[in-house]
């Protein structure tokens, strides 16, 4: 990694922590600066706003998301519960809530929708792969695996993104998967007792 990429990375690394510990609308540019120990000027030479900062601290989260649903997906665990894995392994952890909670701000609309375009296209192609893998082993029977894929994504974003989901969203998730795979039904049954945990 050459120098100028390494301080940057580093002022990433920063503006993350602040943005869990302060919050995103506590920390000012002149907090990461300070920080840093950098100048003012240094820090614009890598990011034009701190909105700008906000979009790459997220494209990090998203590029460490993806190399955890990769190895998911190398994992010898069933086909059923790498895709479980891997979905959840896209989800913010908790001390993360106040990064994704800025995203959600109406003035940041437009990144959040190119955020969620990046977390889609990262995830469909890992999420696809393991689907086939489930139809080699005979336990999905589907075709345009990746639009299913995207459909599913789509669904258990909207479902659990939020946390304000009831039994019967649960219910009915399990079993518009596997009729989405074309899996038996019960197959994706162990998610209930994933979520009551």
């Amino acid at each position: 990694m050459r120098k100028g990429e390494r301080r940057k990375q580093e002022l990433l690394q920063i503006a993350y922590r602040m943005f869990i510990t302060r919050g995103y609308e506590n920390t000012g540019v002149e907090d990461i600066i300070e920080e840093a120990g950098i100048a003012k000027g240094t820090y614009y030479y890598y990011f034009e706003s701190k909105e700008q900062t906000l979009e790459e601290v997220i494209g990090m989260m998203i590029d460490e998301e993806m190399e955890a649903a990769k190895e998911i997906a190398a994992s010898d665990i069933s086909v059923p519960q790498k895709i479980v894995g891997i979905i959840s392994a896209a989800r913010p952890t908790q001390e993360e809530q106040p990064i994704e909670g800025a995203l959600m701000r109406p003035e940041n609309v437009l990144m959040h929708n190119k955020i969620r375009q990046k977390l889609m296209s990262d995830m469909v192609p890992i999420l696809a792969k393991v689907v086939e893998e489930g139809i080699n082993e005979k336990i999905f029977d589907c075709d345009n695996i990746p639009e299913r894929v995207r459909m599913m994504l789509v669904v258990s974003g909207e479902i659990f993104d939020e946390g304000q989901f009831t039994e019967r969203d649960v219910e009915v998730f399990i079993d518009m998967t596997e009729k989405l795979l074309g899996a038996k039904s019960g197959t994706m049954n162990f998610i209930n007792k994933l979520i009551k945990r």
